[in-house]
């Protein structure tokens, strides 16, 4: 019966740790609109979710100052409703060079990571964290 205990100890070790998340953006607006829907249903579900938002390529483009959704409604609110709620937002640098984007054009929730699919490749095999690409 001790082995049971053990097991019992350990899934409740495991359920209260909070369920790590990466979500993958590189199409643009669109994606990036389905993304925020899907971040704040998965935080009222999940509150303790850890979600990290990882972009790249076109996947930025909600990411900079002035941008706006199909509807010409700015991003900058859900993202820092969002930040608020714990989400991070990292940005692939080599984009950025790429494009010819200043890092100053980006949103202050924005962090710049030396490459986003690097960055999304490290969060899940070195630190746990599910792929969700909306």
């Amino acid at each position: 019966m001790m082995w049971l205990a053990s097991l019992t100890l350990t899934m409740t070790a495991q359920a209260a740790e909070p369920i790590k998340v990466v979500y993958h953006l590189s199409e643009g607006i669109p994606q990036a609109t389905r993304a925020i829907g899907n971040i704040r249903n998965h935080l009222n579900a999940d509150p303790s979710a850890k979600i990290v938002v990882v972009a790249h390529g076109l996947g930025i483009d909600f990411l900079l100052e002035g941008a706006t959704n199909q509807q010409d409604q700015p991003f900058a609110g859900a993202i820092a409703e969002l930040a608020n709620r714990g989400v991070e937002f990292r940005v692939c640098n080599n984009t950025l060079v790429a494009r010819r984007i200043d890092a100053n054009k980006l949103v202050p929730e924005a962090k710049v990571v030396p490459s986003g699919v690097a960055e999304v490749a490290k969060l899940q095999a070195r630190e746990g964290f599910v792929y969700l690409r909306p």
